[in-house]
């Protein structure tokens, strides 16, 4: 089981209908990719962090994520919509510790 994370701060004004639409339109791609489990948007409220928002998900495994990070709607997603509007981010990946 692989926890993918990835904290970031969009371009767009806080609470704008271009911040909205980013938060609901790339959950909506992301989710339908096969192999993503457990898909949550969450916003940061500790004031230790400068990034504004998580993406996560889960795979079963490393072919699963691997399949998810090659899919075209997942390349589509990061060329015109993360790194246009996506300021700063910070990828994590986590598995079980054992």
């Amino acid at each position: 089981m692989i926890r993918h994370t990835v904290a970031f701060t969009l371009a767009h004004a806080p609470g704008s209908d271009e911040e909205r639409d980013f938060l609901t339109a790339g959950p909506a791609v992301l989710r339908a990719i096969p192999g993503v489990e457990d898909f949550t948007v969450s916003r940061q409220t500790s004031e230790k962090s400068g990034y504004a928002f998580q993406f996560a998900m889960t795979f079963a495994d490393e072919a699963s994520y691997a399949a998810y990070d090659a899919h075209p709607h997942h390349q589509e997603f990061v060329a015109t919509r993360w790194a246009n509007e996506v300021v700063a981010f910070e990828e994590l990946d986590f598995t079980p510790y054992r």
